[in-house]
This record gives C-alpha cells, structure tokens and sequence, in this order.
C-alpha cells in the first residue's frame, strides 16, 4: 500500500511552493539560489525555484553550469548547513574543490543516544556502541545506506539498554552511507583552520548580498506573479548589485592610481 503525499497549490500563483522551515514563515514562497565569488562579492549566478525545492537539489548541477560556461576554477566552497547531504560532499570531493558546510544538528529522540557516541571502525567494518559492544554489518538497502546491527542477546541485559533503543527485540540499528567518507571529509575541512577562515566569509559575502537585495533593492517581496516574473526580478535585482559592486570597485582602483 502507498501513501498519496499531499501537495497544496496555490490558486493565485501555482508556480510557487509551500515552505515549511524551522524559524521561517510558512506559506507560498519562491527560492533564490544564488552564489557570489569570495573576492569582490560579486553574483556569479542566480537561480529561482518554487519555495518547496531544497537548497541543494540544484546546487551541483548550477556550480557545474558556472564552471563550464566562464570557465571558473573553483578552488573552494561555503555553504549552510541546508548543503550537507551526501551527494553534495560526494559531488564536491570528486570534483577537487574544497568544501565547508556547516554542521546539521540532528536531533534523536528524546533519552536515546545520538548517533555520534557509536564509533565506527572503519579497518573491521563496523560500529561500537557506547558500552563497547558491536554492531555488525547486515545489508545495504537500495538507497546506499548500509545497515549494521548489534546483537539482542548481548543487548537485553545491557544497563545502557533504555538510552539505546526502544526496538522490541533488544536490537540496536545504525545506518552509515556508502558515501559517508565524504561528510566525514567535509567535517574534517569545517574544522581546520583554513576551513574556520573561509566560512566567516560567508556573512560578509553571499548573507550580505542578500541582505541588501531585501533591504535596499525590494527584493523581499515578488513583484509579480510567475516563476518567469519572479526570474527576471532576481536576474535584474542581481545585475544592479554587481553594477553597483563594479563600480565601488573601479573607483577604488581610480582612487588608489
């Protein structure tokens, strides 16, 4: 049996998506996808989605579309935790580019061990919970997680037991992806040094940029309905911020000559 997933239209504008984010309005909205260069700040892409398309189902596909179209050698990337999916760091590794992306804090349920306290051991394949006991591997499901389980005989009489888990059969499950290597990798760059250094760029550059497309430039409301409406306003709000960027830019040059 399957289940209908419910999808709400909007009847004045039906390109738009309902967003449902924590912290955020809920409601009809449009998504602006934008990236901006470290240097001068500068908005090397815009792209507008539907508020119900996730940040980062676009996100390679438009990096690989800068990259080829003006031939841009991206060294190293910035991104929120909304990037931190496994195909993105995949994505990113495999390309050489050096990826920071804040951490996602998950939150398991209430009494229960997080995830972090089973240490993977990577030479014997498998994991170990916290009262050291092991969890082998089982299967990988098609959805490339691979699935390492402990054993109920060594678990019913565990006294860490009901911070464990809640299975009926004393069973505790841990899930790692065949990609995994990858968010461990991306982990490791938000942690060096260089990794700390560029991702406190990112509130003087991509968070700026969209600060003043709202405050300065109205960009905080569609002014029309459509997603080709709402494409052109995000191209042109854009293209007046780098105008302005440029020439800010050049009058320092003229001012420094």
């Amino acid at each position: 049996m399957t289940e209908d997933k419910e999808i709400k239209v909007s009847k004045t504008d039906p390109d738009s998506g309902y967003m449902i984010r924590d912290g955020k309005p809920e409601g009809f909205f449009y998504l602006d996808h934008r990236t901006v260069d470290t240097k001068y700040n500068f908005i090397t892409d815009v792209h507008v989605t539907p508020g119900n398309v996730h940040d980062s189902v676009p996100y390679l596909s438009r990096l690989d579309r800068q990259r080829e179209r003006f031939k841009f050698e991206v060294e190293a990337v910035a991104l929120d935790s909304g990037y931190l999916t496994t195909p993105i760091c995949r994505g990113l590794q495999s390309r050489n580019i050096f990826a920071v992306i804040a951490h996602r804090r998950f939150h398991p349920k209430q009494g229960l061990f997080p995830k972090w306290k089973f240490t993977f051991d990577a030479e014997r394949n498998i994991y170990v919970c916290p009262a050291s006991h092991e969890l082998g591997y089982r299967t990988t499901d098609r959805k490339g997680y691979r699935q390492y389980a402990s054993d109920p005989e060594h678990c019913k009489n565990c006294p860490l037991l009901d911070q464990c888990t809640q299975s009926r059969n004393h069973r505790k499950v841990v899930t790692r992806h065949v990609w995994e290597d990858s968010k461990d990798w991306v982990r490791n760059n938000r942690l060096s040094k260089s990794g700390k250094q560029l991702y406190r760029k990112r509130k003087e550059t991509i968070e700026r940029s969209f600060a003043d497309a709202k405050e300065l430039h109205g960009f905080r409301y569609c002014r029309l309905r459509g997603l080709p409406n709402v494409r052109e306003q995000a191209l042109m709000t854009a293209a007046v911020q780098n105008m302005k960027k440029m020439a800010i830019h050049l009058d320092r040059l003229e001012y420094r000559v």
